[in-house]
Order: C-alpha cells, then sequence, then structure tokens
C-alpha cells in the first residue's frame, strides 16, 4: 500500500489535473469530485512502487470510471424529460472559492462546448476530451478506453466533425468585451421589460431551451426564433417573475445568474456569433446549482 507521504503527494500534485479532466467527462462537478476520489482511494490500497508514472494511472483510473458511468447515464437520460445540460461553474476569482477545488475554466468548459460533448457517445467523449483537449497519445488513450490507436483516431475526427458543425471554424473564440457588452444589454432588456430592446440581441435562428431537471413535459421542445425566444425570457425572467438577474463568469465566459428572493434560481448561458445571441441555455435544475450557490454564498 502506498505510505501517507506519498498519497499526500500524489494529491497535491494531481488532484486538480485529474478534477479538470473528470469534469469535462462528465459535465458534472459533483460527480467528477466522486470519481476523483474514487480514483485516489483506489491509489491508497495499491503499491506504489511498480507504477512509474503515478499521473498516468490515476488518469487510467479516472477515464475508465467515467467511461463506465457516461454508459450508464446515456441509459438513464433516454428517459429525461427534455435537454440534460452540464452542471454550471462560478469562476473562482468572482466566487472565492478555493482554487484548489475548482476546474480550471477555460474555451474547452463553456456550456456549449460541454453541451457539444455531451451529444457525443461515450467513447468519442473520452477520446477526444484525453487526446485533442489534454494532447494525450493515441497510443495512450487506446489503452485507457481499451481500443485500438486506430478506432481512437476514428473516433476522435467523429468528435471533431460535431464540434466543427455546432461553432465552425472559430472553435469557441470569441471577443470577450463584445461577450460582456451583448449579456448586459440581455439582462437590461429583461429587466425592463422591454422586447424591443430584446428582439435585436437575438439571431434570426435563435434557439432557447432549459434543464429543469427533467420533470416539465413543457421543456420537452426548444424554442426557436426570436419571437418565441424573447417570449420565453420575459415571461421566466422578466419583472413580472421577481427575477434579479446579475452577469458572472459562468464556465469561463461571461453569463447569467438569476436569483429569486435571495437565492439562485437559474443560469443562463448565452452562446453568440457575431454579436448575435444563438443560443439561450438554462439551467434551473436545483441539483446543478450546489457549486454556484457555495460560490455565491447563497
Amino acid at each position: 500500500m502506498i505510505d501517507s507521504s506519498g498519497f499526500n503527494e500524489a494529491w497535491s500534485e494531481h488532484h486538480g489535473f485529474l478534477l479538470d479532466v473528470a469534469y469535462r467527462l462528465l459535465g458534472s462537478y459533483s460527480d467528477a469530485e466522486d470519481i476523483v476520489q474514487e480514483a485516489f482511494s483506489r491509489l491508497l490500497r495499491t503499491d506504489l512502487d511498480p507504477i512509474e508514472d503515478v499521473r498516468a494511472w490515476l488518469v487510467v483510473v479516472v477515464s475508465r470510471l467515467c467511461l463506465d458511468q457516461l454508459r450508464s447515464a446515456r441509459v438513464r437520460r433516454e428517459s429525461y424529460i427534455g435537454p440534460w445540460f452540464p452542471e454550471p461553474l462560478i469562476d473562482s476569482a468572482d466566487g472565492g472559492v478555493d482554487p484548489a477545488d475548482v476546474v480550471t475554466l477555460d474555451d474547452s468548459v463553456r456550456i456549449a462546448m460541454l453541451i457539444v460533448l455531451e451529444r457525443m457517445s461515450p467513447a468519442e467523449r473520452v477520446v477526444f476530451v484525453l487526446h485533442d483537449i489534454f494532447e494525450f497519445p493515441f497510443e495512450k488513450v487506446a489503452e485507457m478506453v481499451g481500443r485500438t490507436p486506430a478506432a481512437c483516431r476514428q473516433l476522435a475526427t467523429r468528435a471533431r466533425r460535431r464540434v466543427k458543425e455546432e461553432e465552425g471554424s472559430k472553435h469557441f473564440k470569441l471577443d470577450r468585451d463584445q461577450q460582456q457588452r451583448v449579456v448586459d444589454a440581455f439582462i437590461a432588456a429583461a429587466a425592463t421589460g422591454e422586447m424591443s430592446k430584446l428582439l435585436p440581441l437575438l439571431d434570426a435562428s435563435v434557439i432557447g431551451w432549459a434543464d429543469v431537471g427533467g420533470t416539465l413535459a413543457a421543456v420537452r421542445n426548444p424554442n426557436v426564433g426570436p419571437q418565441k425566444v424573447g417570449d420565453g425570457v420575459m415571461y421566466f425572467f422578466g419583472p413580472a417573475s421577481g427575477s434579479i438577474l446579475e452577469r458572472r463568469n459562468i464556465n469561463g465566459e461571461p453569463g447569467v445568474v438569476v436569483y429569486r428572493s435571495g437565492e439562485v434560481a437559474a443560469v443562463i448561458a448565452l452562446t453568440q456569433k457575431a454579436g448575435a445571441i444563438t443560443r439561450v441555455y438554462v439551467v434551473a435544475d436545483p441539483r446543478k446549482l450546489e457549486q454556484v450557490k457555495r460560490a455565491l454564498g447563497t
């Protein structure tokens, strides 16, 4: 078994990296924490001497546990009413949360990117995350997922195609100042209830959809088009809803936190293209807002 000093060193050096991997693989911070905890529990029961690369060993364990969970979750989510969106995270710079316990927030954890990952098969997602995001060679990835390197290359190619279809060649890179201006304008329009100020912000093909925990048949299908999306925004977040909207960094980019009666009620992620909002993703499932509530102290 590994001694306490070796275990503590491994935890200090690799815990944050493993949390980065697991969150991108699962889209759930709480599940990622559980997976990483289990990986270290297994390390604690393992002889460290034969392990040449402790981090690589832990990544293999985390990847296989995540792959198993993704396969299981895929079956459960087939009966989930409406969309299943990832668990949003507040930027640690905003929320004051210990950086060691928070996922590194970059383009690869944007809500829009995680939603694309969610549409991949479990194997595609694991291969894409490990190779394209964390730059593990296909030979190593193949060992982690139990496939040949050639099969992993094919999986990665299909995954990249999905990413490109969603966001094009820009690969999710946007002008942050422009994002903030659009988010601020969205908040102002919703707060005043002025549809005439909201509609110009919405792309002609805008889609709005909410994850409310798989409980409401009303969200089975998305709203499509500026008028329907605008109506939905005003109904749920306009002046009559009792909502207070605040711009916050959500998964590393400007987004919206919605408060009602002083508590976090929802998070809104806005995908933009050329200064227009193309997607309005709402996460209102209370189970997925726990990290945001902790970060904001609500």
